[in-house]
């Protein structure tokens, strides 16, 4: 049995399936042991690095027995969440399949019909926003567990061109450089617009408008933006990048081509230039109309394409930079699209039960409060469309509906970040009991 001293000490396990977090379980006589760098089936010699009552945690050494799957990591596994940089693309996406289906058995209590579908994405340059770390004159991202920033160039999740920008800026921020925490890009689909929002040291956020303002045009940066007291300030160029239908998802039948979402790079909006149209056309698919409420609206991706497929729609959203957002892209809907700027709890509890047949729900990685879902299953809509960026919360709360009167209809998955642990998962839920 390993125990405290034993941090350090080299085990050899033979790996057994993914767990949530991008690491693999083993066991070793009997205790759970997870391990990083591993596939599963492989014979692998690791190395402890952290011991406690619970689990074992632990990094691979060498492969004694190599899956037929492993291939030469693009980067670092832990420089930017690239957990299964050391998988072939598609056992990756096979992995992330189980576990969702692990979340619902085991957190849920529900097992699946099927195999979780997973949409694949190319992994380079798939990002349309994140965010890297600024140290001195530095930008990148932070080593798994640590601080330590890693160049985020070898993940190839963003473009090059988007690096370049990010460089620019920090080499003409000089020594003020350290004034800002951290860069969030945010940019569209073609990469022919992109927003640089710097988050400031506390304090600092002045000091940065003061700064930036007074540059020349920076390479690759169509505008800058700061937060001020709490406020967003537009320092350089336009604040906003846009896509369209066009861009998102290509020729379709499912919207018209001209709808428009507007977003800061504050915003939240999803992360994948590849697959966020695709994931917006499985909801519009999912979607009973005519009336839908929409809640963790963002800036308006679901709720303006629903908007404009002729529904009826009420969207929530508690952030004020992303409503600014979102009421920009409802202007061209105020006859069918209503924006209401409130927490989701406060939303569902004053909202009239049987007012709307479905309600959509796209929550941050906490996933819904308790409060929420229970004001969900009050409002008894015939349909549920919960899009997920934790399978472990999803579960969870998909274990609340079950017991508020709602069937599990079909799951599937989006890899809107390979070579990361992370999956974006599409649950429908229909009504089955009225309570």
């Amino acid at each position: 049995m390993v125990t405290e001293p034993d941090v350090e000490r080299r085990l050899t396990l033979t790996i057994e399936r993914p767990v949530a977090g991008g690491r693999m379980l083993a066991r070793d006589e009997g205790r759970v042991v997870l391990v990083s760098g591993a596939i599963p089936g492989e014979r692998v010699v690791v190395r402890v690095e952290h011991v406690s009552k619970k689990v074992v945690l632990a990094s691979t050494i060498d492969v004694l027995d190599a899956s037929p799957d492993r291939r030469t990591p693009l980067c670092d596994p832990a420089c930017g969440g690239a957990a299964y940089a050391h998988v072939a693309l598609e056992r990756q996406r096979a992995l992330k399949a189980e576990v969702v289906a692990d979340a619902f058995r085991r957190i849920g209590r529900m097992a699946l019909d099927a195999p979780v579908r997973v949409m694949a994405s190319p992994d380079r340059g798939y990002r349309l926003r994140g965010r890297l770390h600024v140290q001195g004159r530095r930008a990148g991202f932070f080593v798994e567990r640590t601080h330590r920033l890693c160049d985020a160039a070898p993940t190839a999740q963003f473009r090059d061109d988007t690096l370049a920008a990010v460089a620019d800026l920090i080499d003409w921020l000089g020594d003020d450089a350290g004034a800002c925490a951290s860069i969030v890009v945010g940019e569209n689909v073609e990469a022919t617009e992109r927003v640089l929002h710097l988050e400031p040291q506390e304090g600092r956020g002045r000091l940065l408008a003061r700064r930036v303002e007074s540059a020349p045009t920076l390479t690759g940066a169509t505008g800058v933006t700061t937060i001020d007291r709490g406020r967003l300030v537009r320092i350089a160029g336009d604040g906003r990048v846009v896509d369209t239908t066009t861009t998102l998802c290509g020729p379709t039948d499912r919207l018209p081509p001209d709808v428009r979402w507007a977003r800061t790079a504050s915003s939240f909006f999803q992360g994948n230039r590849y697959l966020t149209g695709a994931l917006l056309q499985q909801v519009l698919r999912h979607v009973r109309g005519p009336r839908v409420l929409d809640l963790y609206a963002g800036v308006g991706l679901f709720s303006v394409g629903l908007a404009a497929r002729g529904m009826t729609v009420t969207a929530v959203e508690g952030d004020e930079t992303s409503m600014a957002d979102l009421e920009l892209n409802a202007e061209p809907w105020t006859s069918t699209l209503t924006t209401w700027q409130a927490p989701v709890e406060v939303a569902v509890a004053t909202t009239q039960p049987g007012a709307f047949e479905t309600v959509v729900l796209d929550p941050p990685r906490t996933g819904a409060s308790a409060e929420a879902v229970a004001g969900v299953i009050a409002l008894a809509p015939s349909r549920l469309v919960y899009v997920s960026c934790d399978p472990a919360t999803l579960a969870r709360d998909a274990a609340l509906l079950g017991a508020g009167g709602y069937r599990l209809e079909s799951v599937e998955a989006f890899d809107l970040f390979p070579n990361t642990a992370h999956v974006e998962t599409l649950a429908v839920f229909d009504k089955t009991v009225d309570r």
